[in-house]
């Protein structure tokens, strides 16, 4: 079986990719049937270079290949009929400006396997950049405080090698006195608890956060079931919320009421409560001035995230009484960090990481007949149509 490694076309440049040199390497010896070809970038993160020198051959005609491997969505020009795909797609909450991606992709009678749907047989995701994404949100979120309020200066986390050097920027700073509440206990969660915890902010139990002020800067993790409740005043169901969120409320006013800094690093299901609103960001006793909302979901469940920001410009202000956009330092408003392609600003680190996950969960899926069906459950389209599992994206298919 003979695999790419795809060019990233997307504007703006991706410098991510799935295998680094070294971990492709690692891959070939444990799978030495496999054989690899390395579309030539001069955006990649590792020059083309550093896989010829590891014996890889570096090429622009990829046309042979039976498997492409690649980060964002290939441009519909660039898609090569009768393969198979592996990216992100950002289809399958029918997306409306990636339908005629998916079209294409049908017309093409390519099989697509995404990213985000190569999951374990509960549900759960294999592999993904949210740890990084948390990382680096996280990051962010404190370079803001501190261009705002005066404190300090962070540099922007693309100009920096890695994350031991992000790291070692965080040792040159204190954090001042405030209350920060990280909603999440996923991967992404869990990425921006590493900065929370590596510059040894306390982390503190919801029942302590709600009901004590501090003399140091604490934290708390708020679960679903903490910053949502039933509406009748029973006891909420976690599994229960995720099958069916009516019924639910959001119970997030409590944390606003007693939080500075909002790090959003949940996953948002569809019809789920909004954490907060733009009438409850009004209130008096709202406190929040800053949020770095990793979960990026636009004018929905955190109400002051009205556009996605860039890396080039990651921040702006939310003025709640106007409910318009304002600069990010301005009086009285919430600085906002939204960039929406956290990952990108940290190549390395994320293209090994996600390496080790491919590698781990997806590769022995192609030698091994799929016997988990890691490769059936994520397979999109299959003979110009939609698989039985995603059958439901037909009417956005047909653009109805």
């Amino acid at each position: 079986m003979k695999f790419a490694i795809i060019k990233e076309r997307k504007n703006p440049p991706d410098r991510r990719v799935v295998f680094s040199p070294e971990k492709l390497a690692q891959v070939q010896k444990q799978f030495p049937e496999a054989h690899f070809i390395i579309e030539s970038s001069d955006i990649r993160i590792f020059p083309d270079s550093a896989y010829k020198k590891l014996g890889f051959t570096v090429t622009n005609d990829i046309g042979d290949c039976d498997v492409m491997l690649g980060v964002k969505e290939v441009p519909t020009a660039n898609l090569i009929p009768n393969k198979k795909y592996f990216f992100f797609s950002h289809t399958i909450k029918k997306q409306p400006y990636n339908r005629k991606l998916l079209q294409a992709i049908l017309e093409k009678n390519i099989d697509l396997y995404d990213h985000e749907t190569i999951i374990d047989q509960n549900g759960s995701r294999l592999i993904g950049f949210g740890r990084y994404a948390g990382l680096v949100g996280a990051y962010n979120g404190f370079r803001a405080l501190g261009l705002r309020d005066g404190l300090f200066t962070l540099p922007k986390v693309e100009t920096l090698p890695d994350l031991q050097a992000v790291k070692k920027e965080l040792d040159k700073i204190t954090i001042p006195n405030i209350k920060i509440v990280l909603t999440g206990t996923g991967k992404v969660a869990y990425g921006a608890k590493e900065i929370l915890d590596y510059l040894n902010i306390t982390q503190v139990s919801d029942a302590l956060y709600l009901t004590s002020q501090f003399s140091e800067p604490v934290y708390c993790m708020a679960d679903v079931m903490e910053y949502n409740k039933r509406t009748d005043g029973k006891v909420g169901n976690k599994a229960e919320f995720y099958q069916d969120p009516t019924g639910y409320e959001s119970n997030f006013m409590p944390y606003a009421k007693e939080t500075d800094f909002f790090i959003a690093g949940h996953f948002y299901g569809n019809n789920a409560p909004y954490l907060f609103t733009r009438q409850e960001a009004k209130h008096p006793d709202f406190r929040i001035n800053l949020v770095a909302d990793i979960s990026c979901d636009i004018d929905g469940p955190v109400a002051s995230t009205i556009r996605a920001s860039t890396i080039a410009n990651p921040f702006y202000g939310y003025d709640p009484q106007t409910e318009k956009e304002v600069e990010f330092n301005a009086k009285n408003a919430i600085t906002v960090m939204a960039v929406d392609n956290l990952p990108c600003e940290l190549p390395k680190d994320a293209s090994e990481g996600f390496g080790n996950m491919f590698m781990e969960h997806v590769f022995p899926a192609f030698f091994n007949n799929d016997k988990d069906g890691i490769l059936n459950r994520a397979k999109i389209t299959e003979n110009g149509k939609l698989t039985k599992r995603f059958a439901y994206l037909q009417n956005y298919v047909n653009g109805s």
